[in-house]
């Protein structure tokens, strides 16, 4: 990217971080720290590589995203809102009575392609598509963003064998790979090392890339598929809670809560940020 495309996706990874933590905090709800560790991703992703319009929702040549770790869907929610697809005001009502957003992400907000929440859901559905995309000929790429708690699924395991099997190289996988999950550490509930070796035996191409340094992000999907005739999985190293310094690295941040202090430390930490 260049450096006018860089600083567009950044301050739109910012603007991320800032929805998320007042959504969060009004909607007294969890799940912060699986927000911010995928907020550098998104801006690059529907910036620089989906082939997407906020115009046109349903274009039927286009990419599919879509988000299996569904309890993060305010980051989702913040990227759509902030490229057009709904109103911005639509954020305050996040996780509300009667509000337009749910905490888990729903298909009848325009731009998600799929409800989801249940860890395990996202990468079947995702190879449905796939599939069906080759039986009908057409070129558009699915996308889904998994996670350590999804590969802790044994449907996402199954999808993985499927889609190497059958070479769906219109099929990738984003992990957001931040090592931790509801009650501790990744590693010491279901041990996933090596990652990429074990996809890689299930026929798939893998990278591995920093997934905050926003031009290493591009730089490992500008040219996909990583190779013909295997679906592709980028493995993302990413730090729960990105960008707050006392919610990094620390697992309590998937359902903690913020208190009215807490976001505003929070925010301000966001908004200085370099």
């Amino acid at each position: 990217m260049n450096a006018e495309q860089l600083k567009e996706c950044h301050e739109l990874a910012r603007k991320v971080r800032i929805h998320c933590l007042k959504m969060v905090h009004k909607g007294k709800s969890g799940h912060i720290g699986s927000m911010l560790s995928m907020a550098d991703i998104l801006p690059v992703l529907y910036n620089r590589i989906l082939n997407v319009d906020p115009k046109a929702p349903k274009k039927p040549d286009r990419d599919r995203f879509i988000l299996s770790k569904g309890h993060g869907g305010a980051a989702l929610l913040s990227t759509l809102a902030e490229l057009g697809y709904f109103p911005l005001e639509w954020l305050n009502e996040y996780y509300c009575d009667n509000g337009k957003l749910s905490g888990h992400i729903s298909h009848h907000i325009p731009g998600v392609e799929f409800s989801t929440g249940s860890l395990g859901h996202g990468l079947p559905v995702a190879c449905g598509m796939a599939m069906a995309a080759r039986q009908a000929g057409k070129k558009h790429r699915i996308f889904c963003m998994s996670s350590d708690g999804d590969l802790n699924e044994g449907s996402s395991w199954e999808a993985i064998m499927l889609a190497g099997q059958h070479h769906w190289d219109n099929l990738v996988m984003l992990v957001d790979y931040n090592r931790l999950q509801a009650l501790g550490k990744s590693r010491d509930i279901i041990d996933l090392e090596s990652l990429r070796e074990k996809l890689e035996i299930f026929g798939w191409a893998v990278r591995e890339a920093n997934g905050h340094d926003q031009n290493a992000v591009y730089e490992v999907l500008r040219d996909l598929p990583l190779r013909d005739n295997q679906p592709s999985a980028v493995i993302f190293h990413t730090v729960k809670g990105k960008g707050v310094s006392f919610m990094e690295n620390e697992y309590k941040w998937h359902y903690g809560g913020l208190t009215d202090e807490l976001l505003a430390k929070a925010l301000k930490e966001v908004e200085e940020a370099k």
